[in-house]
């Protein structure tokens, strides 16, 4: 396996998407070649950050690479059984540098980025959190955060950068393809007693129904709402109501405290009415995708306002509750019956509008596609469908929402490729991907080499004795 371990390293090494601090260089410096004046920009940003410089590692066009980014990898790595060149300082840097050069070249080629799905992705990544460690006080202390708000905007950020750097480099390959000849070159070099064997692997499709919130509810949440922003417009304080009354766990106890900006990895209806009120005024109700909210503009500030608000989640009762479970019985049952398929079911009734339009198939979010890797699935998912046949439906899973709101779900295998060692003709999908994925590799890294020449780069002298920095210092 010396052959496709290999392949996966350099894919690794090439495509692997950092998700480190950093600091960004004025992007009027875009264009200084002198080095004293880059430096001396450089060092006037991080004081005006205030970030405490441990060491700069490197400069990648607009990005900085501290060494505690390097070393908060090291650790991440260790805790992740990486093999020690993966996880040695040169490995390190040059992933980081990597992600950084194509996160720089996709604002200088003004890739469009769907800021919503960076967002979307954000609030999933906090719902997984919050299910894991058990409420969002834990993962404020452990990522040593003092508000939700401060974490999102710092996972928001994260997310950004990847993305970024995954559009990138999808624009580099996008129009890349792989002919069978080529396929079956590729296949023929690798020796026979290397081939790859491939485990089990299974695409895996989900129904969603969630209790519908009945009119009735709603309204009485409306009503409470305004009748809160009477008691405000009447002289009441707003941020004392807010700890009172909110159900947003993470800003309550400010007193409902947000500062908004027009790039916040805020919904777009938070941010609209948070942008078209005047200062002191407050909002009627209006929905997002997590409840009804009241607002007030505590002050602007330019590309800022500070705003406090209250969330409000309208009460799911047990007949709400009865009903859903009632429609995914039925549902479970028409589908065990054969009376209409998954894909059919998931279009037409599920509440998951991620997965409905694609009958219900859920994507691996390391990979892209709809393959999962049974070894290496999210053990909640795999203890759900592991004793799945491919088209059996699975029982009725409750779960729970960041509101602690249940909803139901059931599961299906679509498809299961069983464990075995690669076959040309049966495996010709897969031995397609490797061959296209190493193709890939060769056309980033053509792509890389012209980069470096127009980038600005700079390397500690700490890491000279790197392998890879000779191909990147010119």
């Amino acid at each position: 396996m010396k052959y496709l371990n290999k392949l996966i390293l350099i894919t690794i090494t090439l495509l692997f998407n950092s998700a480190w601090s950093q600091i960004t260089i004025d992007e009027k410096d875009n264009l200084i070649k002198d080095e004293e004046k880059k430096t001396e920009l450089v060092a006037k940003n991080v004081a005006n950050q205030r970030v405490k410089v441990d060491g700069i590692a490197a400069v990648v066009g607009d990005y900085l690479i501290l060494e505690s980014d390097i070393a908060k990898a090291q650790e991440d790595r260790k805790a992740e059984g990486f093999s020690a060149e993966e996880n040695s300082k040169c490995f390190i840097l040059k992933t980081i540098m990597q992600s950084k050069m194509f996160a720089h070249h996709a604002i200088q080629d003004s890739l469009e980025i769907q800021e919503e799905m960076v967002r979307s992705r954000t609030e999933q990544q906090l719902q997984y959190m919050v299910a894991q460690a058990g409420d969002m006080k834990r993962i404020l202390e452990f990522y040593n955060k003092d508000t939700e708000e401060e974490l999102r905007r710092e996972l928001f950020k994260i997310n950004l950068e990847t993305v970024r750097a995954q559009e990138m480099q999808g624009s580099i390959v996008d129009e890349l393809e792989v002919t069978p000849a080529e396929v079956r070159q590729f296949y023929d070099d690798i020796p026979k007693d290397e081939k790859p064997f491939f485990g089990t692997q299974v695409e895996v499709a989900q129904i969603v129904i969630k209790p519908e919130v009945s009119e009735e509810q709603t309204q009485k949440t409306i009503d409470f709402l305004n009748k809160i922003r009477q008691d405000v417009l009447d002289g009441s304080r707003f941020s004392s109501r807010a700890v009172l009354y909110s159900d947003d766990r993470g800003t309550r106890s400010k007193g409902g405290y947000i500062e908004v900006s027009r790039d916040a990895p805020l919904v777009k209806e938070f941010k609209d009415v948070a942008f078209s009120l005047e200062q002191g005024e407050v909002s009627k109700p209006f929905e997002t995708m997590f409840g009804w909210h009241i607002l007030t503009v505590e002050k602007i500030r330019g590309q800022f306002v500070d705003v406090r608000h209250i969330l409000k989640f309208p009460e799911i009762t047990k007949d709400d509750i009865q009903r859903a479970r009632k429609e995914i019985d039925t549902l479970r049952q028409r589908l065990v019956d054969g009376e209409l398929s998954f894909d059919e079911a998931a279009r037409e009734f599920s509440d998951e509008e991620e997965t409905k339009e694609s009958g219900g198939q859920l994507v691996n979010d390391v990979t892209l596609d709809k393959r999962f890797d049974l070894s290496k699935m999210d053990p909640d998912l795999y203890n759900k469908i592991i004793n799945l046949k491919e088209g059996e439906i699975s029982p009725i899973y409750t779960e729970y929402n960041r509101s602690q709101q249940p909803f139901f779900k059931i599961l299906t295998i679509t498809k299961r490729l069983e464990e075995h060692n690669a076959d040309f003709n049966e495996d010709y999908a897969r031995i397609s991907d490797l061959a296209l994925r190493q193709k890939e590799i060769k056309e980033i890294q053509n792509w890389q080499k012209i980069k470096i020449k127009d980038t600005y780069i700079k390397i500690s002298s700490d890491y000279r004795s790197c392998e890879f920095t000779k191909d990147w210092l010119k």
